[in-house]
């Protein structure tokens, strides 16, 4: 069920029996030569609505914009400064708190959002203690039993095994075959077949976004796109969304 294709009333009604809600984040960035600049969006938000679909839960609009700073040395990437990072997930989580929702589960595409959400997630957290001192008990007010998680759609036990058994060293670290195979299988369409150069070896950290693209040329991070098959992605897919939904369903029953 998508939030924006409910009503006020339809969400008051799931809120009475159901206090979870899913939020796919990614970004807007280059991922190497063969795939979609919108690919952590695209893989967080179909992966997120397949949760949504096997859990029966409310999937909020995907946060396309990510912490992308190190990529803006490659045409089409938009990124969020961390700060503005962290008041856009901060704002999000506190009015759906405000609406009575408790379990909040970001699924997410994109490894560079993991702290700026996680910082969120801390002033969120603070910010229900200060409150729990001021309620009066009025519906508008946050509850008391609130619980936030991040999860990376391809961190899975299962998921990461069969990433690494499918790719193995050539699974790299960005613009990975198996988020391009995502992509492929979710929208076959936009499949790219292209040639690409040797992979680049990860000889050191890289220092803002035009090092990281004399770094890595092509915007690859030693990974093999030309790997991805659809048939891999919708193994991906249907692996992630298992064992989210897994992890989801014990989530709500969090005390």
């Amino acid at each position: 069920m998508l939030l924006q294709h409910a009503t006020w009333p339809e969400v008051e009604s799931y809120l009475e029996s159901n206090k979870g809600i899913i939020i796919p984040i990614g970004s807007t960035e280059q991922h190497g030569p063969s795939g979609l600049i919108g690919t952590d969006a695209l893989t967080a938000e179909v992966i997120g609505q397949r949760l949504g679909k096997a859990t029966g839960a409310f999937v909020a609009p995907t946060l396309n914009y990510g912490m992308a700073q190190h990529h803006m040395a490659f045409t089409g990437t938009v990124t969020l400064q961390p700060s503005t990072m962290i008041a856009v997930t901060r704002d999000i989580v506190m009015s759906l708190v405000r609406h009575g929702f408790e379990r909040i589960f970001f699924v997410n595409g994109h490894g560079g959002n993991v702290n700026s959400v996680k910082a969120a997630f801390s002033e969120v957290q603070s910010e229900l203690v200060e409150a729990k001192g001021l309620r009066d008990g009025g519906s508008n007010h946050p509850p008391d039993d609130v619980r936030l998680e991040l999860h990376n759609w391809w961190m899975g036990e299962k998921t990461t095994a069969l990433r690494k058994s499918l790719y193995g060293d050539r699974e790299g670290y960005h613009a990975t075959p198996s988020e391009v195979a995502v992509t492929w299988f979710s929208f076959p369409e936009q499949k790219r077949d292209v040639e690409l150069g040797p992979l680049e070896k990860i000889k050191r950290a890289y220092q803002g976004p035009e090092d990281f693209r004399k770094l890595f040329p092509d915007g690859r991070m030693g990974s093999d796109p030309s790997l991805a098959t659809v048939e891999d992605g919708e193994r991906l897919v249907l692996l992630a969304v298992g064992e989210l939904a897994e992890r989801y369903r014990q989530f709500l029953r969090e005390d």
